[in-house]
């Protein structure tokens, strides 16, 4: 059997019973327990399932946008506060859909000649609120087309992603599931992933906004690896995570907010 019909049956199992055990797997596939070792190690690196004794898991799903904006809001304000310090008038920034992210565009408001490109409909409107309080020197809010998704106020798919690949940002601000030292920021939805992607590759920079309780987490699919991170801002609370030591040594800069 081929690896990608292997990792399609396991993907398919999983998906199915939520948890499956190596013996189940090697059974159902007809393999030796290394083999199952190696797509399993490989299936984890991809963010498609995390690796339990005995076999392994589906990643856990984030919550809802709406559960979220009410989780942390002081810890993710901090954060919004202390981006304020990696970004310059006159840049052209691309900000992701989160709770964090809609935080720091209220903080963004505050200030004037600034160019957001943004997939979020909440950091839009966020923004355009500003431009009836500035007379000169308006920040420009450009809303990314797209299909509107179902877990967020945000756009995305294939229309999204051609948009973003028009732009070449001086910053991108981007707020992941999870954050670890092996598979850098990660996100549990394939669109969202998408989007964050295509904004990591046409940035100069990357911001990663992260709360403490992200610090160390992974989730399905990663999108930018600790290296190419040129800043990581969090809160001090972070320090505390088992893995903040080895995330530090990878990643170029880490403020704690």
């Amino acid at each position: 059997m081929w690896q990608e019909d292997r990792h399609q049956r396991i993907r398919a199992l999983l998906s199915t019973l939520q948890r499956v055990s190596t013996e189940r797997i090697m059974a159902d596939l007809g393999v030796s327990r290394e083999t199952v070792r190696r797509d399993l190690l490989d299936l984890e690196a991809l963010g498609e399932l995390r690796r339990v004794h005995g076999g392994a898991i589906k990643p856990a799903d984030e919550a809802p946008i709406a559960e979220r904006a009410h989780t942390r809001v002081k810890s993710k304000t901090a954060i919004a506060k202390a981006a304020m310090g990696v970004i310059s008038s006159g840049q052209t920034l691309f900000i992701d859909a989160g709770t964090t992210t809609s935080a720091l565009a209220e903080e963004l408001a505050k200030l004037a000649n600034l160019t957001v490109v943004t997939n979020s409909i909440d950091v839009a409107l966020k923004m355009r609120g500003a431009v009836e309080q500035q007379a000169e020197a308006a920040n420009e809010v450009i809303l990314l087309g797209g299909s509107i998704s179902d877990r967020a106020m945000a756009t995305g798919g294939s229309t999204t992603i051609l948009e973003i690949h028009r732009f070449r940002a001086d910053v991108a601000l981007l707020s992941p599931v999870g954050i670890d030292p092996r598979h850098g920021a990660t996100n549990y939805d394939h669109e969202e992933t998408e989007v964050a992607r295509a904004m990591v590759a046409n940035a100069h920079r990357v911001v990663i906004l992260a709360d403490y309780s992200k610090i160390g987490q992974r989730s399905r699919i990663s999108y930018c690896q600790p290296e190419q991170i040129d800043v990581l801002i969090t809160n001090k609370k972070a320090a505390e995570a088992p893995d903040f030591a080895a995330l530090k040594k990878k990643v170029a800069r880490i403020i704690l907010a």
